[in-house]
């Protein structure tokens, strides 16, 4: 009896200090899963002007952007991507209709455009340099890209476009767009300073 006893108190020994050591392990995993550290961030992000200003990266509709006094609503968004690139345009409107679109680029540096639409132009891209309005801009970059559109832009939820952007010396910027099987749209562009951007969030996060 006592033998067999003393088998079975170290059998269990045996049996609970297997349990702790299992019990170690998982914690330990746990524990470094829960501490896996976040992506990295960008080290020159400009957070002060973000918190004063508002933060354009992460504009919605609905949202109020005042872009050099003139105050916009942001009646739309269009989230485009190509190969893992991505980037926003924003269709901003006044309470006079006075209607621009905002594009919101991480390259790596936050670059912030207002561009103006130019219905009127015959011009088409390709070229390697191209004249309008009395400047001449050079061809910069083209590509396809899928996007999605929310609010109000006169787009299909989701689809392709084709773009073809110029710049003139100066950095005036002509660009081209094509959505799905339209034809090309003709619009300039100004670069903006990031202290010229004040951005009122205005909408819920279940609108984003």
């Amino acid at each position: 009896m006592n033998g067999s006893v003393a088998y079975l108190v170290t059998t269990l020994g045996c049996l609970i200090g297997v349990a702790g050591v299992v019990v170690a392990v998982v914690a330990v995993r746990k524990g470094r899963k829960a501490a896996r550290p976040a992506a990295p961030a960008d080290p020159f992000r400009d957070t002060d002007s973000d918190a004063l200003r508002g933060d354009p990266r992460s504009l919605k509709p609905g949202d109020i952007v005042e872009i050099r006094r003139v105050s916009y609503a942001v009646r739309g968004s269009v989230h485009l991507n190509e190969g893992g690139w991505s980037w926003a345009e924003h269709l901003l409107d006044t309470v006079e209709g006075d209607k621009r679109w905002l594009s919101v680029e991480e390259d790596p540096d936050l670059e912030l455009v207002l561009w103006t639409a130019e219905p009127a132009a015959t011009i088409t891209p390709g070229a390697s340099t191209l004249d309008f309005a009395g400047r001449r801009y050079a061809s910069e970059e083209s590509g396809q890209a899928r996007f999605t559109a929310t609010g109000s832009t006169g787009l299909d939820p989701s689809g392709t476009v084709r773009y073809h952007d110029y710049r003139a010396q100066g950095g005036e910027r002509l660009s081209f767009e094509a959505y799905g099987q339209a034809g090309w749209e003709v619009a300039r562009g100004e670069q903006l300073h990031r202290a010229d951007v004040m951005v009122y969030p205005q909408a819920g996060p279940e609108a984003s």
